[in-house]
């Protein structure tokens, strides 16, 4: 999978697209809001998790710490 942040930014686009469909029913319009919620939660991972790697990868090149911790998929993890 190579999913990038602008893929996640079209999915939320979509999504706001979908509900503002005039032509949605209260049911479809419920599930929407639910199918919204549930990206919105994915998104806020995603972005937290983009978060917590840009944050390693600053203090990485300030030498604050010597190697990026393998859980973040970003280097090697040898020090």
């Amino acid at each position: 999978m190579k999913n990038k942040l602008q893929d996640l930014n079209n999915h939320l686009f979509a999504q706001l697209e979908r509900f503002s469909d005039e032509a949605l029913n209260p049911d479809q319009l419920a599930n929407e809001i639910n199918r919204g919620k549930a990206i919105s939660g994915v998104a806020q991972q995603i972005i937290a998790t983009g978060h917590l790697a840009l944050e390693a990868q600053e203090r990485l090149s300030e030498n604050q710490i010597s190697h990026l911790p393998e859980l973040l998929g970003l280097g090697n993890g040898e020090k």
